[in-house]
């Protein structure tokens, strides 16, 4: 069954407004369905079809992707398949694959992850089932999604937050913490440097035997007369 949408949802992934679907449905454009109280509605397969992927849709894989942050979290790992395995079912859907990856939601460069992400980009996936927004990746999550979207992928998350350990959202948030304590106390450094270069100070220039000279006010007023 496709998954449904309100003209709202619909606009905000075409990128134009309700109002302009509105017209396209009295023009026979995108036509959209009707409730029994005659109230607008579309389907998933509408928006594929109306960005040319549907065509290929059939053939592509529905997977279930879990993620933790560390190997001491693997039960929370079993936790999130269950889960999404429950749901499917209840829906009649079946998976094509289920892909488990351990690591910080903060590193972009997970493996599993990438290899799902290329296999989107390919136009291989059909749906992507997660538990929480912050299984996939911790932060920038809308963009991902975006991504997805334009390639025909839809993500489906399920949302519960039992899935989502407070203790890896305090573990990422003090890494970033930590980052940029780094940075900070790197860019002290470097002025602390730039204070005690006296070449920096006073006018200092080099000769051409290496050894300091200043050039004061009074030889630059001698200089110009």
């Amino acid at each position: 069954m496709s998954k449904i949408l309100k003209p709202k949802d619909m606009a905000e992934k075409l990128g134009v407004t309700v109002l302009t679907l509105q017209r396209w449905d009295n023009k026979g454009i995108l036509k959209a369905y009707r409730t029994p109280t005659n109230r607008r509605y579309y389907t998933e397969e509408q928006y594929l079809q109306y960005i040319g992927m549907y065509e290929n849709v059939q053939d592509r894989k529905t997977v279930a992707y879990a993620r933790v942050s560390t190997y001491g979290q693997k039960d929370d790992l079993k936790d999130q398949i269950a889960f999404i395995r429950q749901f499917v079912n209840a829906k009649g859907v079946i998976l094509d694959e289920v892909i488990t990856d351990i690591g910080s939601g903060l590193n972009y460069k997970r493996k599993k992850w990438n290899q799902l992400l290329q296999e989107v980009m390919d136009d291989k996936i059909k749906t992507i089932y997660i538990t929480y927004k912050d299984r996939f990746v911790r932060f920038g999550y809308d963009w991902f999604e975006q991504l997805c979207q334009q390639h025909g992928t839809l993500i489906v998350v399920i949302n519960n937050p039992d899935t989502s350990p407070n203790q890896e959202l305090v573990d990422d948030l003090v890494s970033i913490i930590h980052v940029f304590s780094c940075r900070l106390y790197g860019l002290r450094k470097y002025k602390r440097k730039l204070v005690a270069d006296k070449t920096l100070k006073g006018g200092e220039i080099s000769d051409t035997h290496g050894e300091g000279k200043a050039i004061s006010k009074s030889d630059d007023e001698k200089a110009s007369r």
